[in-house]
């Protein structure tokens, strides 16, 4: 089965796409509800994280969803044109300093939510993989 692939430019408003790209990805891969709401949630964290961190919002900048299939799992790749970030060193969201603040949640969502994460080229790159069955 061919990847689906998406490029948008880094505006907040294209997360549409990424929705509905989400739900073609779905119906192609034949994916169930259960994966389904964790793939919609993780990806998205990502995508937002891609435009807003990475990219700056610079819509002069790219950011890329792939969905692959993998054996029986999903690879969710999503790649920005920012500098990336030190993936390894965040702070920890349920820490009691961080519980009231606003952001940071992200990458902690997309671990949790993720049956796999890898980041690649500096954290510009992550790779998520969700299990099928």
């Amino acid at each position: 089965m061919k990847p689906l692939k998406i490029e948008f430019a880094s505006a907040i408003e294209n997360i549409n796409l990424v929705e509905n790209f989400i739900n073609t990805a779905k119906d192609e891969f034949n994916i169930s509800d259960i994966s389904y709401g964790n793939i919609m949630v993780a990806v998205t964290e990502s995508v937002n994280n891609a435009i807003i961190h990475g990219n700056h919002q610079d819509t002069e900048k790219k950011v890329f969803l792939t969905f692959e299939l993998q054996s029986d799992k999903l690879k969710a790749t999503v790649e920005d044109q920012g500098t990336g970030f030190d993936f390894e060193n965040l702070p920890d969201p349920t820490a009691p300093e961080n519980i009231n603040k606003i952001g940071g949640r992200g990458v902690f969502l997309i671990k949790n939510l993720s049956d796999e994460v890898r980041f690649f080229d500096g954290g510009k790159k992550v790779e998520m993989f969700f299990g099928l069955s």
